[in-house]
């Protein structure tokens, strides 16, 4: 396992690291969980991701649970949140100082934590304002229950309005950016997201690198039974993912991948860390055997020479103009 610095912070995050969405305390129990992440651990993995609002506030207490039990050394690990999605109530939900001290104390309850590595503002909140955030972010970093905040799907433009207030009234700024990044999915990150990277010197910790699946080769013949496409409250990513031309894709990029003598997925996975800008991807399991085959990504990024590089783009068809 290599490491990575988290944008032009000194913290350092393993190059694939594994997150709680969907699976932990909704598609996977304790037990799985537990061995999911003991697998990652022993791989080198330190960043573990989550959010208050997986499974409903589920997913941190699975979490919790496992690093209670486990003994690990906090300083061993990097553990995140993100806040947004809190409950029903009308002050339960969004980027208000309110719901952000709130709702983060309720994270570190249930991840049973004093604190937080990293914290996420899990996605822009059109109804408060900017400074807002700010604010109540910056008394979370100086209270010491998070080390960094950053944002997650934010635009660049709002990132740099968070950062420039930050400054100039000298407050924490932002560090990093959670978006969705994978062969599908490019223009964001490899174009949009650009000044940040510049200018800001912002870390990314990105998510579905394998576009939920789809980069698996699983869904070339069909649904299977315990994919979370077919999961109940998901048919919106079933539409999404069931892309007749993206599977097309999958099947000529599954040659390439024979070719280098691994999987589709672990070829996407490698893809993504080729991306200088790129601190961490973070990955999903629901059986510790996925963890296992996940790793062996890392032994083939410097086998995607830049010959192999356009191969794939030639397949994909959609690499940003920049």
């Amino acid at each position: 396992m290599q490491y990575r610095h988290l944008g032009k912070a000194g913290l350092k995050v393993s190059e694939l690291s594994l997150g709680a969405w969907v699976t932990y305390g909704g598609q996977v129990g304790e037990e799985i969980a537990d061995k999911c992440m003991h697998a990652a651990f022993e791989a080198g993995v330190n960043f573990f991701d989550n959010a208050e609002a997986y499974a409903n506030g589920n997913a941190e207490i699975v979490m919790g649970n496992v690093i209670r039990k486990a003994g690990w050394r906090r300083e061993d690990l990097v553990v995140s949140s993100k806040v947004f999605w809190g409950g029903q109530g009308p002050n339960d939900q969004g980027l208000s100082h309110k719901h952000i001290i709130e709702g983060v104390n309720n994270s570190l309850r249930r991840l049973q934590m004093e604190y937080v590595d990293l914290l996420f503002c899990h996605r822009p909140d059109p109804e408060t304002p900017i400074e807002e955030t700010v604010r109540a972010m910056d008394v979370l970093i100086k209270q010491g229950k998070a080390f960094y905040w950053g944002t997650s799907e934010w635009c660049a433009a709002d990132i740099m309005r968070a950062d420039s207030f930050a400054r100039q009234n000298h407050l924490t700024p932002p560090s990093m950016e959670q978006p969705q990044y994978n062969m599908f999915t490019r223009e964001n990150m490899e174009k949009d997201l650009l000044p940040v990277f510049r200018e800001l010197g912002y870390g990314t910790t990105i998510w579905s690198p394998l576009a939920s699946g789809l980069l698996t080769g699983k869904y070339n013949e069909g649904v299977p039974a315990d994919s979370r496409v077919a999961l109940k409250g998901f048919d919106w990513l079933k539409e999404k993912v069931l892309d007749p031309e993206k599977i097309d894709k999958v099947r000529q990029l599954q040659v390439i991948a024979g070719d280098l003598g691994s999987t589709v997925a672990q070829m996407a996975l490698a893809w993504c860390l080729k991306n200088p800008h790129v601190s961490t991807v973070i990955t999903g399991a629901s059986r510790p055997q996925q963890v296992v085959e996940n790793m062996k990504a890392l032994d083939l990024v410097d086998k995607l020479t830049d010959e192999i590089m356009a191969k794939i783009d030639q397949i994909l068809g959609n690499k940003p103009e920049i």
